[in-house]
């Protein structure tokens, strides 16, 4: 702002001009800095709270050293598990979780049957895959009848029964176009002999079903019954075509 006064006749021009003080203009930029930091803050929040959720829930749970399930997997087959719950497909109160890792060798105990909500392991066991889907490590898969390969992708538990391999359980496949015709293919979990350590000792690998999760014949009927009646079954392997389509995996 300029103004003009006289003083012994000189004409003097003053300039005046208004001005936030350092302070002010730096207590202003906090606060805008603030702001913005608070909205990326929530931003991030919505981001990340299922993650960490799913983080804390898997910290929680008490594996067996030197048998824990993979952590990505556990995420993965966590995801199908609540998207399945949020479909109506399973009740919302449902807290059994199994998980079944074709990505690691047939000799290994790589099933798991998880309660999530005591947030413990209740079976860790061996479990064998198709005999078109691989020898020691499974490999191929296939939703065709015949194909005598396992099927990827998240089952709900059905019914039990007594057929040809004994004590049995139907599984509904959820995933269409890669398990969705294991009902009509007979694809159950049932007991074999061949999933067995010594079984894998004497051959180097365990014996191969039809296509069907088998277990130990010891612990098929505690598990069958634990998890019969509509829980969730997830069968994994580092399929990328399977992970990219499965409508249960977008989060």
């Amino acid at each position: 702002m300029k103004g003009f006064y006289s003083l012994l006749g000189i004409v003097y021009m003053v300039t005046t001009s208004f001005y936030l003080s350092p302070k002010k203009a730096i207590a202003k930029n906090e606060i805008s800095t603030k702001k913005i930091e608070r909205v990326a803050d929530i931003k991030s929040e919505k981001v990340t709270t299922n993650g960490s959720a799913a983080e804390a829930l898997y910290q929680s749970i008490t594996f067996e050293e030197g048998h824990e399930l993979n952590e990505e997997v556990f995420f993965k087959a966590l995801t199908g598990f609540e998207n399945l719950k949020k479909a109506g497909l399973l009740k919302e109160d449902s807290h059994l979780l199994t998980v079944c890792d074709f990505s690691m060798s047939s000799n290994t105990k790589r099933l798991w049957v998880i309660d999530t909500e005591e947030k413990k392991v209740l079976f860790n066991s061996l479990v064998a895959h198709g005999k078109n889907t691989g020898e020691e490590f499974a490999t191929n898969f296939s939703n065709t009848n015949s194909s005598l390969q396992s099927s990827l992708g998240f089952y709900i538990t059905d019914a039990t029964y007594n057929g040809d391999n004994g004590y049995s359980l139907r599984l509904l496949g959820m995933d269409k176009g890669f398990n969705d015709a294991a009902y009509k293919r007979a694809i159950v979990m049932h007991g074999a002999d061949y999933v067995s350590e010594e079984f894998a000792a004497m051959h180097k690998r365990i014996g191969r079903s039809w296509g069907c999760p088998a277990v130990p014949r010891d612990l098929t009927q505690p598990i069958i019954n634990t998890i019969k009646g509509r829980n969730c079954l997830f069968i994994y392997y580092p399929d990328q075509n399977y992970l990219s389509k499965s409508e249960w995996l977008k989060a």
